[in-house]
């Protein structure tokens, strides 16, 4: 027959023995991973991309029903608005080689589309907008455009007289690569900046030891 006395002590050395477990170190609480954070396109990019591509097929439309006719309207100096098909890459290169250059430009959309989930800064997050946008605005021309399926033809337009003629979207894509290379320089700079001051806290900290190490031993 079991003792009451140590049945009743059960419960209380059941509570000690809980209360015994080592509890985790506020030390090993701050080590642990944080979870990843969710990767996704900035809102701001694809504002962007929306607009240029908005604003790249309403000016081709545009072209399409006043320029049909052959007809060339003077801005000033030589620029003009004259239209053109390109079958080939921005600025009128590489006539003949649509398909081609379509399917690289898909390549480039869906690059650009994974790439640019990743961008933290905001000179980059707007270079991908205006890249993202141009490259869509031309591949539309190419899908969508004539007898289509990327054997359509892009719409130019805008026409220096003393430069191949393009449109919006080669705006875009040549612009939005530029603040790219802008934005890349300006990261490495900051990036070199914060060795060089990691350097020189760390140089700052090895000398104080040193001088406190050198008055402990003096005493």
């Amino acid at each position: 027959m079991s003792d009451p006395v140590s049945d009743a002590a059960t419960p209380a050395d059941g509570a000690e023995h809980s209360l015994a477990q080592p509890q985790p170190d506020e030390g090993d609480l701050n080590e642990q991973p944080m979870p990843a954070r969710s990767r996704r396109i900035a809102p701001l990019t694809l504002l962007l991309a929306a607009v240029f591509v908005a604003i790249d097929q309403l000016t081709k439309h545009w072209a399409l029903q006043e320029l049909a006719d052959g007809d060339e309207i003077h801005l000033f100096w030589t620029l003009q608005f004259n239209l053109a098909y390109n079958s080939g890459m921005a600025f009128s290169r590489g006539r003949g080689l649509g398909p081609v250059i379509g399917v690289f430009a898909i390549l480039v959309v869906v690059v650009l589309v994974i790439g640019t989930a990743r961008l933290e800064s905001l000179l980059a997050r707007i270079a991908a907008g205006m890249l993202l946008g141009g490259a869509i605005g031309n591949l539309a021309d190419r899908m969508f455009r004539e007898e289509g399926w990327l054997h359509g033809r892009v719409i130019d337009f805008i026409d220096p007289q003393w430069f191949p003629i393009f449109n919006v979207a080669d705006i875009g894509v040549t612009v939005g690569a530029i603040l790219f290379i802008l934005s890349s320089l300006l990261l490495a700079r900051a990036e070199d900046r914060a060795v060089r001051a990691a350097a020189v806290g760390a140089g700052t900290d090895a000398g104080s030891l040193d001088s406190d190490s050198a008055g402990s031993d003096g005493s």
